[in-house]
């Protein structure tokens, strides 16, 4: 058997002496998404930016996250930026946040492309962004290259920026809540949209939420994460038939289905 494209092992982080990740270990192989799941400040995010190393200098890092056999955590900095955009890339959870508002999304595009490839002539670097921007079904790219993030609807701007994400052909996604701003219908297309391009792609994907139905929907297989520590993994089907945590379980509890009892309340997770 192959060995985890991505293979985390005891990844500590603390912000001062306030500790956010306390000594978790998962990993990811081959064309497989891994979902991260738990509450708002449980450490899911800053357990993505320790993957890409975009926390903040103040932020303490111990433990290792190898990727395809490197190290990423003992890299020099030129070496990981390589790796950023180019072997891993990442899908942000607010897109009006991510994409500069002042530059036309073409623009942007391909600035995320010429970052990796600079002898690309202009045709070949317009015929990427294109391809890119086609394949994630944005309608009409070649008329709205020049146009504005502001000038998109919300489902719109999230797949510029899986276009942006994938221009390099990844091996790696992180997807940081990417269908949390977005309404029933368009989450629904966006989650379609990603299954449908990692299996074209092989990709292995990260795709960290708070949402276990959305996460149930991408996942083979989840990790659960509670007050820094992951306390549960399991295959998504394993998991959500038969959860063995008491947080897991109090987790999937909290979440009315159409079987729920109305005239009782839901579990809480205190």
């Amino acid at each position: 058997m192959n060995p985890p494209l991505l293979q985390v092992e005891n990844l500590s982080i603390a912000f001062g002496s306030r500790p956010a990740v306390d000594s978790i270990s998962f990993h990811i192989n081959e064309g497989e998404t891994l979902g991260l799941v738990g509450e708002s400040g449980s450490g899911k995010s800053a357990t993505s930016l320790a993957v890409l190393r975009l926390l903040p200098p103040s932020a303490t890092i111990t433990g290792s996250v190898a990727f395809a056999g490197s190290n990423l955590l003992t890299l020099s900095e030129d070496a990981m930026r390589r790796h950023r955009g180019r072997d891993i890339a990442m899908i942000f959870q607010e897109p009006m946040t991510a994409l500069n508002p002042v530059m036309p999304i073409g623009q942007q595009i391909t600035e995320a492309l010429q970052v990796h490839h600079r002898n690309l002539s202009r045709t070949a670097i317009r015929d990427r962004v294109l391809e890119a921007l086609h394949e994630v079904a944005l309608p009409d790219p070649e008329r709205r290259l020049r146009d504005y993030p502001h000038q998109f609807s919300g489902g719109q701007r999230q797949r510029i920026l899986i276009a942006q994400a994938l221009i390099n052909r990844p091996r790696l996604i992180i997807a940081d809540e990417p269908t949390t701003a977005l309404d029933v219908t368009v989450q629904a297309q966006i989650l379609a949209l990603l299954n449908r391009l990692r299996l074209s792609h092989n990709l292995s994907m990260l795709f960290i939420s708070h949402d276990l139905a959305v996460v149930s929907q991408v996942a083979d297989r989840v990790a659960v994460m509670h007050r820094g520590s992951i306390v549960e993994q399991a295959p998504a089907r394993e998991l959500f038939r038969s959860p063995q945590h008491p947080y897991t379980r109090r987790l999937l509890a909290s979440v009315p289905t159409m079987q729920t009892d109305r005239t009782q309340p839901l579990a809480t997770l205190a």
